[in-house]
């Protein structure tokens, strides 16, 4: 039994923050610099009534039209987001109704972010090989910019918003990709849990009181309503923590670097890119960077760059390394296989 990815696509919102916008608003950060830092020149984002929810039912809508799949071939509907539409009930609940699926279907949420694209692979694949699905749409869906903080221009110039699509399935289709799911990788170290999080709003710390802490200058540096990132903290754990696990997966699949056509990793930031593939000792040309115009956008930077490979011609046929890190912390890797 095999777990094939057949189809991708996705859905960026209409509005769009570029870097002009942010040095307008901050001048001290010029668009060069702005560039320069995070590689960035605009990230797309969510309207004001615009969730995750309503982002997901376009990128799925928009993949059953792409790849002209049809809706009763769907057995199983996963979403992967950390801003769903409510705490309860689950937005994959809601999505199948409305997007008009079958009611014979299992449907749930789960919260994972930047690696999040990766495990939803290998739930899909436990599914598919467990015999309990045939057909899963899997989902990612993230609002982070409803998380930042209006003064916070550090997290401002990194995150935006979407959603992506993803068809796996028992069986290759005469319309779809056909990569076959390898072998898995993973690693956590929830000791680090803080330097990424939104510490107010759940029910460890439910009220929202955080107030806004400058440091000595007066810059912003946090407020426990909003997302806070420790850049140091995650661009240590990427740059040490991920090659061992690049190197793993790539043994566990019996493999070497120079067996693998491209690699395609969580689109971060360039400057954290380009340091992990030095360290994984990755020739730049093996090794796909696609974040200019769409930003970090967390569980959904993977398929949305597989999307842009694939229409650039990068890949197909041939053996792709994927690779999720951040927020967790949590890392995960898989390799596909056409």
């Amino acid at each position: 039994m095999k777990a094939l990815i057949n189809a991708i696509s996705y859905y960026l919102p209409n509005k769009v923050l570029t870097n002009k916008d942010i040095s307008e608003e901050f001048p001290e950060w010029s668009v060069d610099k702005i560039s320069t830092k995070v590689g960035i020149n605009a990230r797309h984002i969510a309207d004001k009534d615009e969730t995750a929810g309503d982002m997901a039912f376009k990128a799925a809508e928009k993949l059953f039209e792409e790849y002209n799949i049809t809706k009763d071939k769907i057995d199983y509907l996963i979403l992967c987001t950390q801003s769903p539409d409510y705490f309860l009930p689950t937005t994959a609940c809601i999505l199948q109704d409305k997007l008009g699926l079958s009611k014979k279907i299992g449907a749930f949420d789960f919260n994972m972010g930047c690696s999040g694209y990766i495990y939803g692979l290998g739930i899909a694949k436990g599914l598919i090989i467990s015999e309990q699905a045939k057909n899963i749409l899997l989902l990612t869906a993230e609002t982070y910019s409803k998380y930042i903080n209006k003064e916070d221009k550090s997290n401002k110039t990194i995150f935006g918003d979407g959603a992506s699509a993803t068809l796996i399935s028992s069986t290759n289709l005469p319309f779809g990709l056909n990569f076959e799911i390898m072998n898995f990788c993973y690693g956590t170290d929830g000791s680090k849990f803080d330097s990424l999080i939104v510490k107010n709003g759940a029910h460890r710390h439910p009220i929202f009181d955080g107030k806004t802490q400058y440091d000595e200058n007066g810059d912003y540096k946090y407020n426990d309503n909003n997302l806070y990132m420790d850049g140091k903290a995650i661009f240590n754990f990427t740059a040490f923590q991920v090659p061992p696990l690049i190197k793993e997966t790539l043994e566990k699949n019996n493999l070497k670097i120079e067996d693998i056509d491209i690699f395609i990793f969580h689109q971060a930031n360039k400057f954290m890119l380009e340091t992990v593939r030095k360290r994984c000792e990755i020739p730049a040309e093996k090794f796909f960077i696609d974040i200019e115009d769409v930003g970090n956008t967390v569980s959904n930077t993977i398929p949305i760059a597989m999307y842009k490979a694939m229409i650039q011609k990068k890949y197909m046929p041939g053996k792709i390394l994927l690779s999720g890190f951040g927020v967790g912390l949590s890392m995960a890797a898989v390799i596909l296989k056409s």
